[in-house]
């Protein structure tokens, strides 16, 4: 569990998203170079869902994560916390049946997805354990989890340089476009205090998971984990 994370209640950081989500989606693309929308593809690739199936996007917000699924013919449902996201979510995609929704007490009943996936929002979850277990709960036996986060990068030197980009120029980029540079800076020190790849994939057998394995992007800047629920 992020020490950031702990520093906010949960209802301070839906209130904290809900203040950026109008413009959250472009400060993504601009902080990414752009690279967040291919994570977001191979997230739904490693998910492999085949049309018709039942699909829960955690931490969805405005449904971005949530598209290339529907476009899939996945039956998916956008869930999130943050109120503001999913109105501005709703207002451009009024045909998908967003959700609100705490990931650590989710509405949902007992094995009624295929899979659940998060993508960059694990972090923001005041309590992981809790999180991975309700994910755990309401997917079927033999069903399956992403998890795409931020990660280490495995070459030393850029992640030093990595981490100077994160907490220096992430909030000015950010801030220059959301006028609200201090969301970023807590969302900046969320990605550098994140678990690494290896005690995520911990935190997730202990969770009840099985065949948890990883995947690197981009040199370790991102982490696609991977876990099914046994039968």
């Amino acid at each position: 569990m992020s020490r950031a994370s702990l520093e906010k209640k949960p209802t301070e950081v839906a209130s904290m998203f809900d203040g950026i989500a109008r413009h959250y989606d472009l400060v993504n693309d601009l902080a990414s170079l752009g690279q967040d929308r291919r994570w977001r593809r191979l997230t739904v690739d490693a998910v492999g869902a085949m049309p018709g199936e039942r699909v829960l996007d955690l931490a969805a917000g405005t449904g971005t994560s949530s598209e290339p699924f529907d476009a899939d013919d996945v039956r998916v449902v956008p869930c999130d916390f943050s109120i503001g996201m999913l109105r501005t979510g709703k207002a451009r995609r009024p045909d998908l049946p967003f959700v609100a929704g705490d990931a650590t007490h989710l509405p949902f009943a007992d094995a009624s997805f295929d899979a659940v996936t998060i993508s960059f929002g694990l972090r923001n979850v005041v309590d992981t354990s809790a999180a991975l277990a309700e994910m755990l709960r309401v997917v079927r036996p033999g069903g399956r989890v992403v998890i795409c986060e931020f990660s280490e990068p495995t070459w030393a030197p850029f992640r030093t340089v990595y981490n100077e980009y994160l907490m220096r120029a992430l909030p000015k980029v950010a801030g220059a476009v959301s006028k609200d540079p201090g969301s970023y800076e807590y969302l900046a020190e969320s990605i550098r205090e994140w678990p690494v790849q290896e005690e995520l994939g911990r935190l997730m057998l202990r969770a009840g998971w099985e065949q948890v394995a990883y995947r690197n992007l981009t040199g370790g800047i991102v982490a696609l984990h991977r876990g099914v629920r046994p039968f």
